[in-house]
C-alpha cells in the first residue's frame, strides 16, 4: 500500500538555534489514524506544519505521491486539511455558511458550488440549521464542529487535528470522536487526551526532543512512557 504522507530525514531548527526536528522519518496510510505523542515542545506541531509548507526545513516530503515543493504546494494543501488547536483561528467571518464556504471559494468554485459543498459539509458534522449564526455565538464543542465542516468541505483526503478537544466537556469530546471515526480520510491526531487517542487511533509515533524515539500500536506506547501517568 502506498503511503498518502511520506517524511524522510526531515530537519528543522529555529531562528533561535533550537532543533526542532532532528531526522524525523514517518509514513501515514490511507484510511488510518496515527497519534503524535510526547511533551510540549518535542516537535509534534513543528512536524505537522511542515507537511504543507507552513514550514520548510531539510529532508523529504511527499504528500499523495507529490513532491512537497513551492510548485506543489496549491494541490499538497488541497489534500491536507489542518484543524488547529484554537478553532477561533480558523472561525472569522460574520456567519457559519460564509465561513465553510471560505476555502471552496479561494479554490475558485463558484458560490453556488461552494455554498453546496458547505451545506453538505455543516450537514456531515451535524451543524445543519446554524448557517446564520454568527461563529462566536457558537459553543466550544459547536465551534470545533464548524472548523471540521470547513475543512471537510475542501474535499481533503487527509487530516491533521491539534488537540482537537481543547475547550470541549466530556459530551462534546464524545460527539466529536464519534464524527471523527466515521470520516474515510486518513487522519493524523496531536494530542494528550488518552482516552480520546484510544477511541481513534490505530497506531502511535512517540516524539523526544524533535525526533521519533517509538511507534507502535497505542497502547503499547502510552504504557511504554508511562504517558496516563504524566497527564
Amino acid at each position: 500500500m502506498t503511503p498518502v504522507i511520506r517524511a524522510a530525514n526531515l530537519t528543522f531548527s529555529y531562528d533561535d538555534g533550537t532543533r526542532a526536528l532532528d531526522g524525523v522519518s514517518f509514513e501515514l496510510y490511507p484510511g488510518e489514524c496515527v497519534a503524535l505523542l510526547g511533551a510540549n515542545g518535542s516537535g509534534k506541531t513543528t512536524f505537522a506544519l511542515h507537511l504543507n509548507g507552513l514550514l520548510t526545513g531539510e529532508g523529504e516530503i511527499e504528500v499523495c505521491g507529490m513532491e512537497l515543493s513551492k510548485e506543489n504546494l496549491p494541490p499538497i494543501r488541497r489534500k491536507i486539511g489542518m484543524v488547529f488547536q484554537d478553532s477561533d483561528e480558523q472561525l472569522f467571518m460574520p456567519t457559519v455558511l460564509e465561513d465553510v464556504m471560505f476555502g471552496p471559494l479561494n479554490m475558485g468554485l463558484t458560490p453556488d458550488q461552494a455554498g453546496a459543498r458547505a451545506r453538505t459539509a455543516l450537514e456531515r458534522v451535524g451543524m445543519a440549521g446554524l448557517e446564520a449564526k454568527a461563529p462566536y455565538h457558537l459553543s466550544a464543542g459547536q465551534k470545533r464542529r464548524v472548523a471540521v465542516a470547513g475543512v471537510l468541505a475542501m474535499n481533503p483526503e487527509i487530516l491533521v487535528l491539534d488537540e482537537p478537544t481543547t475547550y470541549l466537556d466530556p459530551p462534546a469530546e464524545r460527539d466529536l470522536a464519534v464524527l471523527l471515526r466515521e470520516l474515510p480520510q486518513a487522519k493524523i491526531l496531536i494530542s494528550h487526551d488518552m482516552p480520546f487517542v484510544r477511541a481513534l487511533a490505530s497506531r502511535a509515533v512517540f516524539f523526544e526532543r524533535g525526533r521519533i524515539v517509538a511507534e507502535g500500536c497505542v497502547n503499547e506506547i502510552v504504557e511504554r512512557f508511562g504517558w496516563d501517568l504524566q497527564l
